[in-house]
């Protein structure tokens, strides 16, 4: 038994490298992508902002349905009917996610009505955009009720059929805000480092099952009514992404079974400096950068 153990301990810097390795051949050749012929692709919050973009990403790429959740039927609508004049069959569900029996009971009536989901979406959020005490108790708890738990309800309504079809992929559309808050959005921050954790979680429990994977994608500010009014102080430097390019991203993630992606990628560094700076200086990048003050001018919708 010792022996079999020392002989783990001395291959795994080889592992290690090994895997390296891998993700820089990965990184710079072209990959095979999933075909999404045959998919069943359910988008919450599929109305508007980025999720509408995800809807005509995932029907340009040749998705065979694709499904939109969310909350306001005008923008379902209005976004189903565009997906459905490119060829791709669509169709639209009111429903809260952060309601855990309207969850439950669209997830059956779904179905029932259109088949099995293959690929999820989750992308239903909301932002409060407020300090702490500034912040009404049922709002902070809708955030939360959306953006985090809506998860939980709607993976666990859709992951055990993908587990017996050893067929899907469960996504998330988290934020950069997960791994570096700001001041004035603590209800949002809070929710998405929650999120973060879950998928986490729930990519490494799915490493022996075949045929099931996860992708998450941080970006950075995107260019939606969602946050209108941030402004950061270097905006030619820092610019809002666009919306299109997070939706471009985040389809080639599933198809080419990516984990995590980070929007733009020079973000990685924020991470590797919040591992190693102290938090005065860190303090001090957030006054220099702008976003310890950003949220002041948020005007955008919740």
């Amino acid at each position: 038994m010792e022996m079999k153990v020392l002989g783990c301990a001395l291959l795994f810097p080889f592992q290690i490298f090994l895997c390296l390795l891998r993700a820089i051949v990965r990184f710079f050749a072209r990959q095979k992508r999933r075909d999404l012929g045959t998919d069943v692709v359910l988008i919450t919050g599929g109305g508007r902002g980025i999720g509408r973009h995800l809807a005509k990403e995932f029907a340009k790429q040749g998705a065979r349905k694709v499904i939109l959740w969310g909350r306001t039927e005008k923008c379902l609508k209005e976004t189903c009917e565009e997906i459905s004049m490119t060829g791709t069959e669509c169709h639209y569900f009111v429903c809260d996610v952060g309601n855990r029996e309207e969850v439950y009971q669209q997830a059956k009536v779904l179905r029932e009505k259109v088949g099995d989901v293959t690929i999820l979406v989750n992308n239903a959020a909301v932002v409060h955009g407020k300090s702490l005490m500034d912040s009404d108790d049922d709002a902070l708890l809708k955030t939360q009720h959306i953006n985090t738990l809506g998860q939980f309800w709607t993976t666990k309504a859709f992951l055990p059929r993908m587990l017996e079809l050893c067929n899907g992929h469960v996504v998330c559309i988290n934020s950069i805000l997960s791994l570096s808050s700001i001041p004035g959005a603590i209800d949002y921050c809070t929710s998405k480092a929650s999120s973060y954790a879950f998928m986490e979680s729930l990519t490494l429990g799915l490493l022996d099952c075949p045929g099931v994977g996860c992708s998450t994608v941080l970006p950075f500010h995107t260019d939606t009514e969602m946050f209108q009014g941030m402004r950061v102080r270097f905006p030619k430097l820092f610019p809002p992404l666009n919306p299109e390019m997070v939706a471009e991203r985040t389809v080639d993630a599933v198809r080419t079974n990516t984990a995590f992606v980070v929007l733009p990628w020079t973000m990685h560094f924020l991470v590797i400096l919040k591992s190693l700076l102290p938090q005065s200086a860190l303090e001090e990048i957030h006054k220099f950068s702008g976003s310890y003050s950003c949220m002041n001018t948020f005007k955008g919708r919740t």
